[in-house]
């Protein structure tokens, strides 16, 4: 029954991504929604094959970043890091604000308003690379901008987590340090290997052929990201930092066995997030859930506009950087799921959470396909304004 369930979930996705292909769309909406249809909820759960989707969509997640880490190399990271400090703080100030006033004016108290703005904070790292690599804008001049944005948002989750997991546990935020402690030593650490002794890795990982590359780097990708959650780190970070370790012909021969493998299992990850959402829940939510996601679009198109200025990306380019920023998902999901079934949060903060994030992961790329044909249209309607003041005062 395993494999019956599986087959028809790849060959559902296969129909739908053709569909998106059509019609010149993201397949990201028609994934999700395939997800709720099949869910908690939906018309025919898939509970022989939920164990090896979830596994699966985690994957997933992993070789999307692993695959944009690719993109870069230690020092080009480091340089954006360090260069990018300000807007990392000014995406921080303005994108966890609205979820923490918002969970303290509907009186759910300060744990679950620390939650929520966590939940309004991080981008959608697997949803923003997908679209990246869809939309073919991996080569942009602002990819690195908006990738900087989205490692640090990891980075600040490598102190964030630690920190909610313990208040949700009733323990005293001091006891937290220890996490803290462990999660800055095993950034730091990573982030050193990967500019100085990324020569050792790439000997290491040099193979005769495509059958032994895929096994050595596949394995170092998720045993790096298993460490990496270990620590408390984001998974996501930890196959990001395998990815800039790899540069030249093994960072191309790489992304050429890895690719097919990344797009099945992404797709696995967006059907996953819509089977973990029950449609009847979030109805009475999505008011809420609804304004919530009209001033996060706001705030990261804030954050994308003023870091693509502050590099000298010029207009189109900047739009394009804040809707990149737009989709919540993953990270999302699991601080909800950290924190729903305690003490310390409302059963409404779930569905509210996953009513947000279904909004924007759907807005955030049908958005980055609007871009350039709206850039286009004003530019024509300018030239037509033009020509017909010319005219006039002739």
């Amino acid at each position: 029954m395993v494999l019956f369930e599986l087959g028809g979930v790849l060959l559902a996705l296969g129909i739908l991504s053709a569909l998106a292909a059509r019609f010149s769309i993201s397949p990201i909406p028609l994934y999700l929604l395939a997800g709720l249809g099949f869910g908690i909820g939906g018309v025919a759960p898939l509970e022989a094959a939920e164990g090896f989707i979830e596994v699966g969509a985690e994957i997933g997640v992993v070789l999307l970043l692993f695959t944009l880490g690719l993109e870069y190399t230690a020092q080009e990271l480091l340089g954006t890091l360090k260069k990018g400090a300000p807007i990392g703080l000014l995406d921080l100030v303005i994108n966890a604000a609205p979820g923490v006033i918002v969970g303290l004016m509907l009186d759910w108290g300060i744990i679950a308003a620390i939650v929520l703005g966590g939940v309004t904070l991080v981008t959608s790292s697997g949803v923003t690379a997908k679209v990246l690599n869809d939309l073919g804008w991996l080569g942009n001049r602002e990819t690195p901008t908006v990738l900087s944005i989205l490692v640090m948002e990891d980075l600040t989750m490598a102190f964030y987590l630690p920190i909610v997991t313990t208040l949700l546990a009733g323990l005293a935020l001091a006891q937290a340090s220890i996490g803290l402690a462990v999660a800055a030593v095993a950034v730091t650490v990573a982030l050193v290997v990967a500019s100085k002794f990324g020569g050792i890795i790439e000997r290491f990982l040099a193979s005769p052929s495509n059958e032994i590359l895929v096994l050595k780097v596949l394995g170092l990708i998720l045993l790096i990201a298993g460490l990496a959650e270990g620590v408390h780190v984001s998974a996501a970070v930890g196959a990001f930092l395998v990815g800039i370790t790899l540069s030249g012909e093994l960072a191309h021969s790489a992304r050429e066995v890895l690719d097919p493998l990344k797009d099945v299992f992404a797709a696995v990850f967006f059907v996953s997030f819509g089977l973990k959402t029950d449609p009847t829940a979030l109805p009475p939510v999505l008011a809420i859930a609804g304004g919530l996601a009209v001033v996060g679009i706001i705030t990261k198109l804030i954050t994308g506009l003023v870091a693509a200025k502050r590099n000298g990306i010029g207009r189109i380019g900047a739009w394009r950087a804040g809707v990149l920023l737009i989709p919540r998902g993953e990270f999302s999901i699991v601080i909800a799921g950290l924190a729903v079934g305690t003490p310390f949060v409302t059963s409404e903060l779930g569905p509210l959470v996953a009513a947000y994030v279904l909004i924007l992961v759907i807005v955030g790329p049908l958005a980055a396909r609007m871009v350039e044909p709206l850039a286009k249209h004003r530019k024509k309607s300018m030239l037509r304004r033009q020509e017909q003041s010319q005219l006039t005062n002739a």
